[in-house]
Formats: structure tokens, C-alpha cells, sequence
């Protein structure tokens, strides 16, 4: 067994935990990023085929546009549940960073740890992939969500590394790295009170090569942004179009991408350095994820 076997069985192992632990309660992000789309992936496999709980995307509407067609084809061909959330407040009233409104944080806030809050509690507008006709619905369901998968990295972004792969969260999903309980060897603990609002993490200890080395060896289409086409360039971290820069390189596989972290110049770069946000935010994400953003 390799490492990248070990890897994906325990990612496996965590997801199904998660299942059997909160079913009816759960779902699962998609961002359309290459890690969300390797655990939606590895989901697939961990339940024959079929994932039995809905994934949810949160759409700023400005998401680069090659990515909503991406969704949308995928959560066709992979018969996936999606639910799309939004916060139609805030686009309505111009309240946006690209608007001239707000800044890109105070952005982040309403277009997406609010909206992902508020599609969570069942109490946000939403709209949901009818399988059947490929259409779009609105959504007028009250389902809420107490358990929710996400695709984060501890090497990723530093906050990031003070979570855990069942991270409880309190009231309003707020998020206290101080309170965290412990986890040992592979035990962890899915045993929270009725209610207790919970994010897992079956990536986390995961590196950005390594997800590399899976969409490489898995072949798993991937939105065509992360490679070059033909211009030099391509996008190393997908976000919003308005804040999401690409960085030079001439890497056109997931091969030349593992090759490009392991040995080229991308070496000792920041995986988010083209996301403007972060830069706004002296490099740190904790208050944006204290309040529940991803």
C-alpha cells in the first residue's frame, strides 16, 4: 500500500464515519476546487458511486464563469444532490466588493460566511439540480444542516492547521480553535450532544502535491483554469473572478503540476498568494473562518 493509499483510505474511513454518525444531518461543500472535487471523488467511491447525502455550493455570482458551466456538467454526469446558495440581500442592494461597496473581507462576509450560514440553517434562499430535467429549481425546503464536509488542508492556510477532523462548532457555527477536542491515533469523536453543529475534515492532513498526485492518478477532470492553455498561465487557487489572479506557468497535467511544486519555482510560493483577499487580510483567514467562513 502506498502513502497516497493510506491517504485516501483514511479521507474514506472519515467520510463514512461521518455518515454513519450524522446522515439525515449531513452535507457536503463543493467549491469546484481541486480539492473539494478530489473528496467529492473519493465520496463517490467511499458509497459505490452514489453519494446518499446533498452537497451544497455557495455562488458570490462572480465566480470565474468556466467554473459554473464545470458545476453544472459534472453535478450532471456524476448524478449529484446540489444545492446552490446565495446571498441575494446583499448582490440585490450592490453591497459587493466588485460594486465599489465594501472591501474584499467585508465581501467574503456577506457573500459567503453569510450565505453559507444561512443555507445551513435552512433559512436562506436556494436552489437545487433537478436530476431529472438538468434544470434549476428554487428550493423552498427548511432543511437545515448540523454536519457539514469540507475540503480543507492544514497546509493550506495557517488557521487551518488548528482545526480538527471533527471540529464542533457553537452557536451561530462560531468557531473557537481554543475549544477543539482532541484526537488521537485514529479515534475520533463523533459523539456530540443532540444539535451540535459540526464540520469534517477528511482532507486535512492532506498536502497540495498529494492532491495533485490523486487527480494525476485517479484521473479526475478537473475545470480546465488549472492548467495552461497556451498563454503561460493558469490558476493555482480558484475563488471569486474579481479577487483570483493566475500565476505564471506553462504546466498543461497534474504531472507537470507535481513536478512544478516539488522541484520548480512554485517550491516556496504560497498556494493562495494570487488570493487578493488574503493579502487584504495580512495573510490570515482566522476572523473570516471564526465566524463560519470555509
Amino acid at each position: 500500500m502506498t502513502f497516497l493509499d493510506r491517504l485516501e483510505n483514511r479521507s474514506i474511513h472519515i467520510l463514512r464515519e461521518a455518515y454513519a454518525a450524522f446522515r439525515g444531518d449531513l452535507a457536503m461543500l463543493w467549491s469546484m476546487g481541486k480539492d473539494s472535487t478530489a473528496l467529492v471523488w473519493m465520496a463517490r467511491k467511499a458509497f459505490l458511486g452514489r453519494i446518499p447525502f446533498p452537497l451544497i455550493h455557495i455562488d458570490t455570482s462572480f465566480k470565474i464563469p468556466d467554473m459554473i458551466a464545470y458545476r453544472d456538467r459534472m453535478a450532471r454526469e456524476w448524478g449529484l444532490d446540489l444545492i446552490v446558495g446565495q446571498n441575494e440581500s446583499a448582490l440585490a442592494g450592490r453591497r459587493t466588493f466588485p460594486d465599489g461597496a465594501v472591501s474584499r473581507l467585508a465581501c467574503c462576509r456577506l457573500l459567503k460566511t453569510e450565505a453559507l450560514r444561512d443555507t445551513l440553517n435552512g433559512s436562506g434562499p436556494r436552489k437545487k439540480l433537478d436530476p431529472r430535467s438538468g434544470a434549476w429549481k428554487r428550493w423552498r425546503s427548511r432543511r437545515a444542516f448540523h454536519a457539514v464536509i469540507a475540503a480543507i488542508r492544514a497546509d493550506e492556510e495557517g488557521s487551518r492547521s488548528k482545526e480538527r477532523y471533527f471540529s464542533p462548532r457553537g452557536g451561530g457555527r462560531y468557531w473557537d480553535p481554543a475549544k477543539q477536542p482532541p484526537e488521537f491515533w485514529n479515534l475520533y469523536n463523533v459523539d456530540f450532544k443532540p444539535g451540535t453543529q459540526v464540520r469534517v475534515h477528511p482532507l486535512l492532513e492532506w498536502r497540495e502535491a498529494e492532491v495533485w498526485e490523486y487527480v494525476a492518478r485517479e484521473r479526475i477532470p478537473l475545470v480546465g483554469l488549472y492548467y495552461d492553455r497556451g498563454d503561460g498561465t493558469r490558476y493555482r487557487s480558484l475563488g471569486c473572478g474579481p479577487c483570483t489572479l493566475p500565476i505564471e506557468s506553462g504546466s498543461r497535467t497534474p504531472a507537470e503540476i507535481v513536478s512544478e511544486l516539488k522541484t520548480g519555482r512554485l517550491k516556496d510560493v504560497a498556494e493562495r498568494s494570487g488570493r487578493a483577499q488574503d493579502d487584504e487580510d495580512r495573510g490570515t483567514l482566522e476572523g473570516l473562518r471564526r465566524e463560519g467562513y470555509m
